[in-house]
Order: C-alpha cells, then sequence, then structure tokens
C-alpha cells in the first residue's frame, strides 16, 4: 500500500492534557495526508499509581502496556508515546515504526521564586519523579555544599505536579522542558539546564509511533512524519540504557547531538544511594544509519560499565 492511500488510522492515547497534545499533534500531521484519524483515550496503570515512585511499581512501562494491549486487539491502530517512556525492549510483535522531530530535549527548572539551586533557602525542597535527575541535582548540590536541600519524589502529569508547587509542597520543581513547551506553558520555565549541567533522559522530548510489527501499511504511511536526524539520535540514546539495563529504575542520562556530520554521545551514571561522584563518559563518531548509531551507544556504555556503572540489583 502506498504511503499515499488514505486509511482509517485510530490512536491509542493516554488521557493526560500532554498526551492528548502528542495524539492530536500526529493525527493533524495524518489528516493533512489523507487520512482519517479518530482518538482512543485509556487511562494506564502508570497514571492510577501515584502514590509510590515509578521505579518501585514496574517502571515506565506502565505507561505503554495498556495501550499495547488495544494494539494488539485490533481497538486501536498505533500509539503515541514520549519516547523517554518507552521501555528499551519493545514486546514481540511491536515495532518502533516513527520517530518525529524532536522538541528541545533539555530539563527545565520550575520554581517561583528561586531563579536556580543557588538561590534555594535553607532546607528548601526540590521535587523530581526521575532518578536521573536526582542523581544529577545531588551532584549539582554537592558542588555548592548544599547538603541542607531535600530532593523529593514527584509524581502525577504535567498540571498535578504545577499545582503541587504552587501550593508550596517544594520550592522548585525539575520538569522536562519539552512538556511545558508543548502545551504553551514555556513561561513557567524559570531556567533551562544546560546538557552539561543536567544531562537529559535518552529520547527526552522526542515522540515515537508504534505498531504492531506486522503492520506494513501502517509503518508505510507513517514514514513521512519520521525525522532521521533525531531517530538516529534517540538510537544512540536508547542503546546506552538497553545495554546497561535502562529502565526508570536506572540513575542514567544519555544524550546525543550532532557536530556538523558527527554525532556526539554522553552519558552519565550516578549511585541512587551512594556518595561516589557521577560517571561521565563521551564518544562522536560518523553515524548515517541505525546500526552505527547503536554502535556508538554501545561504546558509551562499555565505558560507563568499566567506571563501574550497573543494573540496579533486581535487574543484574
Amino acid at each position: 500500500m502506498s504511503q499515499s492511500t488514505p486509511q482509517a488510522i485510530t490512536i491509542a492515547t493516554r488521557e493526560s492534557r500532554l498526551a492528548l497534545w502528542q495524539a492530536e499533534h500526529v493525527k493533524a500531521l495524518l489528516e493533512a495526508r489523507g487520512h482519517r484519524v479518530t482518538l482512543l483515550g485509556m487511562t494506564t496503570l502508570g497514571d492510577q499509581i501515584l502514590d509510590r515512585t515509578l521505579s518501585k511499581v514496574g517502571g515506565k512501562g506502565l505507561f505503554v502496556k495498556e495501550l499495547e494491549l488495544a494494539l494488539e486487539d485490533g481497538r486501536a491502530d498505533i500509539a503515541v508515546h514520549s519516547l523517554k517512556d518507552v521501555p528499551m525492549e519493545l514486546p514481540p510483535g511491536f515495532a518502533l515504526a516513527c520517530v518525529m522531530e524532536r522538541e528541545d530535549p533539555r530539563d527545565a527548572w520550575v520554581s517561583p521564586h528561586c531563579a536556580g539551586l543557588a538561590d534555594l533557602p535553607p532546607g528548601a525542597v526540590v521535587g523530581t519523579s526521575s532518578l536521573r535527575r536526582v542523581v544529577l541535582l545531588r551532584d549539582a548540590l554537592r558542588a555548592l555544599g548544599r547538603g541542607d536541600v531535600r530532593i523529593e519524589p514527584l509524581r502525577g502529569n504535567l498540571d498535578t505536579r504545577l499545582r503541587k508547587l504552587d501550593e508550596g509542597q517544594y520550592h522548585a520543581i525539575v520538569l522536562a522542558a519539552a512538556g511545558l513547551k508543548r502545551l504553551g506553558l514555556g513561561a513557567r520555565i524559570r531556567a533551562i539546564f544546560e546538557p552539561e549541567q543536567s544531562l537529559p533522559a535518552a529520547g527526552q522530548g522526542a515522540l515515537g509511533i508504534e505498531v504492531r510489527a506486522d503492520r506494513h501499511d501502517l509503518i508505510e504511511a507513517l514514514r513521512p512524519l519520521a525525522h532521521q536526524a533525531t531517530w538516529l539520535r534517540v538510537a544512540a540514546e536508547r542503546t546506552v540504557s538497553r545495554a546497561l539495563g535502562g529502565s526508570c529504575s536506572m540513575p542514567l542520562a544519555a544524550h546525543a547531538d550532532w557536530l556538523g556530520e558527527r554525532l556526539r554521545l554522553r552519558g552519565a551514571w550516578g549511585e541512587p544511594e551512594g556518595q561516589a561522584p557521577l560517571l561521565r563518559a563521551e564518544a562522536v563518531a560518523e553515524v548515517a544509519d541505525l546500526s552505527a548509531a547503536e554502535a556508538l551507544g554501545a561504546r558509551v556504555a562499555e565505558a560507563l560499565r568499566a567506571g563501574g556503572a550497573h543494573a540496579p540489583a533486581q535487574e543484574a
């Protein structure tokens, strides 16, 4: 089937405001190409469990499992995900059909009163949902001599997290810049962390579209939405995480950017409870296809492993 042949496509999506924005974005792009698109809104287990950190209840795969079931039983044709929420290994029978052009991949500092870490009052509380951000924030606070600052878990969708900040439960929170910008909330960003300050998560800011692997018609229909330069970046990043047993219980960062024709990949890993300094690794290579991107990711993963990085004990 040619990519120009119109199809009826149902998108499985979480019902958070950000997830619906992402699904509507894909819907508009597909409709512009003549397809008839509807949304199937779903509440996932990850949306329902808000009293425990993701690393303790099964990881970010909780956000995609119900969507995959809808693909499997035919209620939906495609699922739109934030790639940082997608497990590194998809279940058998599923495929990542498309990676779209990336939004800002960086972390954002959101605070009504504090311009940055150095401005936090004594005993301040900073909120984050990510073990990666915990180890990166702890490293930055240690450099500032701010052992008094507490880093506390922050769950819920984007609006819930902002409400908790506004209620005074936290002095500041750290979020993905992409989600804030996509929802028109860029004005809430007090500062942006450059990758040198807070290395992003693998796939952060990028959208991926999942299908059943046997739906070659959909893979062809989605081809025009793919952004190869982004796909190569996130393939390298996700390889680092996959090689180290990555999940949201892994305090791991991996971020790639283009230096002309060459791809630079940086990784960082920290002990969740330990006091050891962050491990960092970097490699640069000419990357023209997915296999080269994955080879670059494997190099960085091996360098981190050689420095002592490892999967969490329950996953090792």
